[in-house]
């Protein structure tokens, strides 16, 4: 069925439900990053893939909103369907809010979605733009069952629980904080609809969201027991006996919406309605008392334990070996055999399966060459846009991996052979400066990445340059990889990011992006560290967790200051320390690989 036949079935829909205007996001019930197949509806209606957007359909217009990661890719899926394409937060281009506001006629007028797929906030505005035009809400239509009838069936993946020794926490001294904070607030009750929230809390992990090793659930936190709304069916006898030992108990998934809607007025409830969708938030008795903030395990998850944080320094040395062994044979290998940017994707993940404990990749890879890196910050490689890897340009990968020790996030851009021009290495000598630059830098307790992110743009911006993203986010251990609260931004968001805290995890990754002609990223991840305590306060820096070679070959030292030469080479000296004497696999000695990417010796006193 093409995707013009999709839309006709949905308005049939449409019509006989008397639905005039129909909202679909990409979201799951839980807002993943990343959603399962079952929940990609949207992209089954508009046939666009990316993984950001949401549709509008009335009874003759359609519309598609994405952000600029994805403008070029949407409106080559787009074409031919008769939807078009709006890009948010371009000039003169109306919001969903506009459109649904001029569209949406006073008499009768029906506005419908799936509340289950709309975050509690999004959905207050729908219900508000209906109101203001004097239309009505319907939120409980999920055209899917009726339209999509080769529609996957929900993940069925097991559940596997994580050791002690990967934790650090067990389960009971994770509930003994959350109730903490309960009482603190007056609550005899926490609701949870965030997958990394619970799995964090529950010392368990699955596979039911694509990248990321989470379990399709709910969960109610009481002052004595919790219930854990999911599949008992993926769940083994040990795992449900470990979980009655905490007192958690099973219950079927959907029970959630029912279980809320008895609550009474002698329940208390600390929820997020941030990250709860539109339905569960609707669902909640009247009578029960809400007080509405940030989960407390978001915080808490995001501040790492020692026992994470030196599990971390292991799985980082194991990518830091497949990443050093793909370079090489990169390196090597270009101009002699045909290399595209899928094989080069699939090397590197298959030099990761061969360490030991490696789970699977941690999100969606980039692998980008020239242009494509330059055109889409997030360009996804696939067999229609796969070209094949030649000498002369700069290819960039941003990949990473999830391994019982904890997850990764890597970039590397990487010169083939000789670049054409001296611009790439200009501007690849930019980001490697702004990069060392923030990893290397010191602050006072109390600094929030909106604090430090101009450290990394500083050099940009003297350039007259910018990138237009984050310089880095929090990851998850064994989670999201893209972790709240703590991030690097200038601009901060409606809910400001707090101090960054011993042990948090961050990536460091400004970029540069020339469409049609080159984009350059490089990326490690940071762990925060306590320093100096003096008079003045408790000192703060990083500890660089990544421990991979920065392609020399694309480096203008004349283009760096004395200071940026020394991080430079104190970098790569902690590379080939580190590294070289880990065992690998393979022929070639891992030494030999490591100079083949920094040439630590010979080349790398620039």
């Amino acid at each position: 069925m093409s995707v013009l036949d999709r839309i006709e079935r949905l308005r049939n829909v449409m019509e006989q439900q008397k639905i005039d205007c129909y909202i679909i996001p990409t979201d799951d019930y839980h807002h993943s990053e990343y959603v399962g197949d079952y929940f990609k509806f949207r992209e089954y209606i508009t046939g666009f893939t990316g993984s950001a957007g949401t549709a509008v359909f009335t009874k003759d217009k359609a519309g598609l909103w994405t952000d600029g990661r994805y403008f070029i890719q949407a409106e080559t899926q787009l074409k031919g369907s008769g939807i078009t394409l709006y890009k948010s937060g371009e000039s003169d281009v109306p919001t969903i809010e506009e459109f649904l506001k001029s569209e949406l006629k006073e008499g009768g007028d029906v506005l419908g979605f799936d509340g289950r797929t709309v975050t509690y906030a999004q959905g207050k505005r729908y219900c508000h733009i209906a109101d203001e035009n004097g239309a009505s809400l319907k939120y409980r239509l999920d055209f899917a069952q009726n339209i999509w009838k080769e529609r996957p069936e929900m993940s069925m993946e097991s559940v596997f629980s994580l050791e002690d020794e990967y934790t650090g926490e067990k389960i009971g001294s994770k509930l003994e904080r959350i109730r903490e904070i309960m009482k603190e607030n007056g609550c005899n009750a926490h609701v949870l609809s965030s997958l990394d929230d619970i799995a964090w809390l529950l010392n368990i992990r699955g596979n039911d969201i694509a990248y990321c090793p989470l379990v399709l659930s709910y969960a109610i936190v009481y002052n004595n027991s919790v219930e854990l709304f999911a599949d008992i069916r993926k769940f083994s006898d040990d795992i449900i006996n470990l979980l009655a030992e905490n007192q958690v108990k099973i219950y079927p998934y959907e029970d959630i919406y029912r279980k809320v809607s008895e609550m009474t007025s002698e329940d208390k409830l600390l929820l997020d309605s941030t990250i709860m969708n539109y339905s569960l938030y609707q669902a909640i008795s009247k009578e029960t008392v809400i007080v509405d903030k940030q989960n407390p395990e978001i915080l808490m998850k995001s501040v790492k334990n020692e026992t994470q944080a030196e599990n971390l320094r292991k799985a980082h040395l194991k990518d830091a070996v497949a990443h050093t062994k793909f370079m090489y044979w990169l390196k090597k290998n270009i101009g002699r055999v045909e290399i595209t940017e899928l094989s080069a994707s699939a090397r590197l993940e298959g030099l990761r399966a061969e360490q030991e404990h490696f789970l699977g990749p941690s999100f969606g890879p980039i692998s980008a060459y020239g242009e494509h890196g330059g055109a889409i910050v997030h360009y996804s490689a696939d067999e229609k846009s796969n070209v094949p890897l030649k000498e002369g340009k700069l290819f960039m990968t941003d990949t990473g991996g999830h391994y019982l020790e904890g997850s990764t996030d890597i970039t590397r851009t990487v010169a083939l052979g000789e670049v054409g021009g001296n611009i790439e290495k200009e501007h690849f000598t930019l980001v490697a400066r702004a990069m060392l630059r923030l990893a290397n830098t010191v602050f006072l307790y109390g600094c929030s990445g909106a604090n430090l992110d101009c450290i990394a743009r500083e050099v940009f911006w003297k350039e007259g340059l910018n990138f237009n993203h984050g310089t880095g986010h929090g990851v998850g251990y064994l989670l999201n990889i893209h972790e709240g609260p703590i991030n690097f931004r200038w601009k901060e968001g409606e809910r400001p990011a707090p101090a960054l805290e011993e042990n948090m995890v961050i990536t460091d990754e400004p970029g540069i992006y020339i469409e049609g002609s080159h984009g350059i990223r490089l990326e490690n991840e940071l762990l925060v560290r306590k320093t100096v305590k003096n008079e003045y306060g408790q000192f703060m820096n990083f500890e660089i967790l990544t421990y991979v070679p920065i392609d020399l070959d694309a480096i203008l030292p004349e283009k760096m200051s004395t200071e940026e030469k020394e991080m430079l080479n104190h970098y790569h000296k902690q590379v080939y320390e580190k590294v070289s004497p880990l065992p690998f696999r393979g022929r070639t000695n891992l030494a030999e690989r490591v100079h083949a990417g920094c040439e630590v010796i010979s080349k790398a006193e620039v």
